[in-house]
């Protein structure tokens, strides 16, 4: 397993943790306590929180992405 981060929008606005396995990969990225929805388009997931939106790139082939607390996490199959 490997990890690095990255910033969600490319400034102070949250970080991004990404692990990498054999097989395939897993983005979490923790909110604080707040309700929203994440989605993925194109590469990007998209979380909204209230009317603030943050996106994040995605590398490969989503298989879940999900919400839970304020934590996003998104699996990415290899």
């Amino acid at each position: 397993m490997s990890e690095y981060t990255q910033s969600i929008r490319g400034d102070a606005d949250g970080v991004v943790r990404h692990y990498e396995y054999d097989d395939g990969d897993v983005l979490v990225a923790d909110f604080g306590p707040v309700e929203g929805s994440v989605d993925v388009a194109d590469g990007t997931a998209i979380v909204v929180i209230g009317s603030d939106q943050h996106e994040f790139d995605v590398p490969g082939e989503i298989d879940r992405a999900a919400m839970n607390n304020g934590v996003v996490t998104v699996e990415v199959e290899r």
